[in-house]
């Protein structure tokens, strides 16, 4: 009887675990996250990936956003404007990560691209706004920066590293 039990539990924490819901660095974010975002697509932090050179990352932000930062080697494939033209060189089962400001854009064009075959698709969970809460790297056209499109003012709260760039 010990014996089923003890699998029992082994099960249903694994399956908890395997469910739980992910943390940023910041709880009031986390918070925000889980009521903004639908959690129907793999989600990853940026401490879960690796080795970034195995993945394509996807960004679904407006052009205005993608030029004042964005993740290193990041296709724009933007969200209002989304063209699936800009996929055509992109297997479908290549590692893909999308990512916008927080998530939100991101999940909904990944969404997209589960249903187009793509398989292997994950949503940056915090978007560029955790990226950059976890030390990692973001460019513009030219060089290394720390600007950030916030896409709006109410959610430049959600930043807590780097330099805030909106348009009122």
């Amino acid at each position: 009887m010990i014996n089923k039990n003890l699998i029992i539990l082994t099960l249903f924490l694994f399956t908890v675990n395997l469910f739980a819901q992910k943390e940023t660095r910041h709880i009031e974010f986390t918070v925000m996250l889980d009521t903004l975002l639908s959690h129907t697509v793999k989600e990853v932090l940026p401490d879960e990936i690796k080795n970034d050179s195995t993945f394509i990352f996807l960004d679904a932000r407006k052009k205005e956003e993608y030029n004042v930062s964005h993740i290193p080697n990041a296709l724009r494939i933007g969200y209002d404007d989304f063209n699936s033209k800009t996929l055509e060189t992109i297997s479908k089962n290549q590692p893909v990560i999308v990512y916008c400001s927080l998530g939100y854009r991101s999940e909904k064009i990944a969404e997209k691209l589960k249903k187009m075959g793509y398989s292997n698709v994950s949503n940056l969970y915090g978007g560029i706004f955790e990226w950059m809460h976890c030390n990692q790297r973001i460019v513009n056209d030219s060089s290394i920066t720390n600007k950030v499109h916030t896409y709006n003012k109410e959610w430049s709260k959600w930043l807590k590293k780097g330099e805030k760039v909106f348009q009122h």
